[in-house]
């Protein structure tokens, strides 16, 4: 039985073919089809119904007329009623009956007893039609009732006496009424070519309809429409900039989450100049292009760009592209580098307070010549650091970077040493001085920052480059990296769980990559990490 099942179900998918699949062509097609086979089924259903209407009323008229004609015949009126009437009337009824083209003309008496029919078997029966009763008090009228020869339109005229004071009698007129096959076998032709004609008609109109919608869709089918505007939508939904757009009467059209979650709106109508009211985008008229225009809205400042929508040279609205400016501002300082030279920068200034603070504190207890001894210590140091990185290093954003990060790691208590082989003299064709500094800060952060839980808090760093190869290692003495440590520079990936990590070995990746060059990265568990990073050099060359 399951077997049997899965067959047919099998056989059925075989023939099945999904409605969306379907061309818009076809559907009208068939559609149209249905539409004119249901018109002239109808129609032609009003018609018959009409025809028969109108037969009824022709029969009834031309029965009663007849019927009358008879009820007036001198030997019909003396022998109803009489033994033998039937011998006189029967023949006179017949040949009348078969002269008119009639169905039927049946004569009865008082009592209801045949004197006349069709079936001479009938002849002195009694008649049971049921809608004879008024025809006996001396009314005629018209009938449609089922009869011995079926459904009939039928005339009652009672039969006077000849001098026309008493009712002797009733006589019948009846017509077979016309079933609606047999109107159909007569009017076949008409209802043929009724069907022919608007088949032609509404199926040549539906391909027309549907060629000049296809054009107006770009040829494509409804389900391909639909589809686009769900990837479409889908598309701007995921966006991380809010976005939004209006017709050229203002109303918003679409507006996707982060717009919503920035303006504060989750209704479904809503126009510009209430959505942004008391500000500048509320305004009659808007610039056509703004370009990161500054829009405070609930106490948190946007960043707002518009740009006209215009179908067929007309003006259609405005798209209004809203992004939150602190993420833009911390998008932009992991880009260029500005937050690593910020940093830097910070950290030599706290390490450059430090000093201060002890030679002001060794002043204060007048040992004048410790306090010397540290200023001269310190400016020793230091300048040994700069004369280094002057000499090795040719990019002052980079000297700047590398004794930011000197002083940093002093700062955290981290052995830094720059390797004395580094020389830095010049960049490779697609590198700029603010790609370096993120490469440089973002490996020498972490390298210091995995080094904070060991015991032995060393890094050591090697730069060596010009117009031809770049060859850059850092090693720590940090805890190492669990699984697979290439996954560092996943984007998103951080081993700490503070905001807005797992973004800068991430853009070392996109930097390296897009020059073509590859990251080695060797981590061994508590004894530490080697980044290795070469572009248009191979390792053997170094």
């Amino acid at each position: 039985m399951l077997n049997l099942i899965e067959g047919r179900q099998c056989c059925f998918s075989s023939f099945y073919i999904p409605m969306k699949n379907i061309s818009l062509r076809l559907k009208m097609f068939i559609f149209s089809f249905i539409i004119v086979i249901f018109s002239i089924a109808t129609s032609g259903a009003i018609m018959i119904h009409n025809l028969a209407g109108a037969f009824e009323k022709e029969f009834g008229a031309r029965a009663i007329a007849i019927a009358r004609t008879v009820s007036q015949l001198t030997e019909v009126q003396n022998n109803v009623g009489k033994l033998e009437g039937f011998e006189i009337i029967q023949p006179i009824a017949e040949r009348i009956r078969l002269t008119t083209d009639v169905d039927y003309i049946v004569i009865i008496d008082m009592n209801r007893i045949r004197y006349s029919h069709p079936s001479e078997s009938r002849l002195g029966t009694v008649f049971e039609g049921g809608d004879e009763i008024e025809a006996f008090s001396q009314h005629e009228y018209i009938s449609k009732a089922r009869g011995v020869l079926g459904y009939s339109i039928r005339a009652f005229v009672p039969i006077m006496n000849e001098e026309g004071t008493e009712q002797v009698g009733v006589i019948t007129v009846g017509l077979l009424a016309p079933k609606w096959y047999n109107l159909l076998d007569e009017y076949q032709l008409d209802i043929l070519a009724s069907l022919f004609w608007g088949l032609a008609i509404g199926l040549g109109g539906s391909v027309w309809v549907a060629n000049h919608l296809k054009r107006q869709t770009f040829n494509l089918e409804p389900y391909e429409i639909a589809r686009l505007v769900e990837e479409r939508s889908g598309i701007i939904q995921a966006m991380d900039i809010g976005i939004l757009a209006t017709n050229e009467s203002g109303n918003v059209t679409f507006i996707n989450r982060l717009a919503r979650q920035y303006t504060h709106f989750f209704g479904q109508k809503i126009t510009r100049k209430t959505l942004f009211k008391d500000t500048w985008l509320a305004e009659d008229t808007i610039q056509q292009h703004e370009v990161y225009r500054p829009l405070l809205m609930f106490e948190q400042m946007y960043l707002v760009r518009t740009f006209p929508i215009r179908i067929l040279e007309q003006n259609a609205g405005y798209l209004i592209m809203l992004t939150d400016r602190k993420e833009a501002n911390m998008l932009a300082e992991e880009l260029t580098g500005i937050k690593i030279l910020v940093d830097s920068l910070r950290a030599q200034q706290h390490e450059y307070m430090n000093r201060l603070h002890s030679i002001a504190g060794l002043i204060q207890l007048e040992r004048n010549e410790d306090a010397l001894s540290l200023i001269i210590d310190e400016i020793t140091d230091e300048e040994e650091i700069i004369r280094s990185l002057h000499d090795k290093i040719h990019d002052y954003s980079i000297q700047g970077l590398l004794l930011g990060k000197y002083s940093r790691a002093k700062e955290l208590s981290v052995e830094l040493t720059i390797d004395e082989d580094s020389n830095l003299v010049d960049f490779m064709s697609g590198f700029s001085s603010g790609d370096m500094v993120t490469i440089l800060g973002n490996l020498l952060d972490n390298a210091m920052e995995a080094c904070l839980e060991s015991t032995h808090k060393d890094v050591h760093i090697t730069v060596i480059g010009d117009k031809h190869h770049l060859f850059i290692e850092v090693q720590d003495s940090g805890k190492g990296i669990e699984g697979l440590p290439q996954r560092i520079f996943d984007y998103g990936f951080s081993t700490k769980k503070k905001e807005g990590h797992g973004i800068g070995l991430a853009l070392v990746k996109q930097i390296v990559e897009s020059n073509k060059g590859t990251i080695q990265v060797e981590s061994t568990a508590h004894i530490g990490t080697i980044i290795t990073i070469i572009v248009g050099v191979t390792e053997e060359n170094v």
